[in-house]
This record gives structure tokens, sequence and C-alpha cells, in this order.
């Protein structure tokens, strides 16, 4: 059988998806990535094969040497949503996980992170309330990462 590569990346929307034949569910890590062997959810093996390293997000698409199309999928993990009860400490906890330039997904209402005993308690400390939930994790890019970030911020 043959490995085929992947070696087109394209963010979401900017593919055409409804051509994709297969998907690949993956984790935050294992997404941003520039070459790696992967399993397609169908049990395909395939070699990511790309320029640069990409952080690929939730509906993004890789296209095959074949010409096939695959969908990126986000991985469910187990994340720390963090809230306060005012916005604006929100905002204040915000500022101290990008001062540690800890990966961090900004919602509306929510900050989300990896689990981190010691960042936990920091926060604890601030007064943030914090419980674990299985979703899946796409922080921001920053300044220099060059990602688009895709997810919606809708509260669902």
């Amino acid at each position: 059988m043959t490995l085929h590569s992947a070696f087109i990346h394209r963010a979401a929307g900017h593919w055409p998806k409804k051509n994709a034949t297969g998907t690949i569910t993956l984790d935050f890590d294992t997404r941003h990535r520039r070459r790696i062997r992967l399993t397609a959810d169908q049990g395909e093996d395939i070699l990511l094969d790309l320029p640069q390293a990409v952080a690929m997000a939730d509906g993004d698409g890789v296209q095959l040497d074949d010409g096939r199309w695959l969908m990126i999928q986000a991985a469910t993990e187990t994340i720390v949503e963090v809230t306060h009860k005012d916005r604006r400490q929100l905002v204040r906890l915000a500022w101290h996980l990008g001062n540690r330039h800890l990966p961090t997904d900004i919602r509306n209402d929510a900050l989300r992170i990896r689990p981190d005993h010691v960042i936990e308690d920091m926060l604890h400390g601030f007064g943030a309330v914090l419980r674990k939930i299985d979703v899946p994790f796409q922080p921001e890019g920053g300044a220099y990462g060059g990602h688009n970030h895709h997810h919606s911020h809708d509260e669902s």
C-alpha cells in the first residue's frame, strides 16, 4: 500500500470542503507540525509533509499527492476553563497567562488553558473559578505565529 503525502494545507473556508474524502482528528500539539506520519480516521496512514510548520485548526484541509482532500478535526482534550465574576479581572488574568507565554484559548466570558497546577493555583489566588472540561483546544496563535484563529467565540 502506498503511503500518500499531504503537502498542501489550507485554512477552513479556503479549500473545497465538499471534496473531503476523510478526516484526521488531532490534538493541539499534533496539529502544529511540518512533517509527521499520521493515521486518518478512516485508517489510512499518511505522511504530513508541509513546506513549513503550520498550526492547523479544526476545519482546515490538507491535500494529498493524489489530489484527495482530508479535513482536520480538533480532538477533544481535558482543558481548564477559567472564569471570573468580574470581566475586568478576566482581562487581567489573560494578561498574566500571556506574560507567561501560555497557550490560551480566549472566549467571550472565559479563558481556556491546559492543566497546570502551578498556574491554576495562581489563578485561584486572583479569584478565578476553574473547571476542567473536555473540548477541542485552539489557543490564539500569537503576534508572530501567522496563525489565523478560526473557531467561533460563541459559548456553546
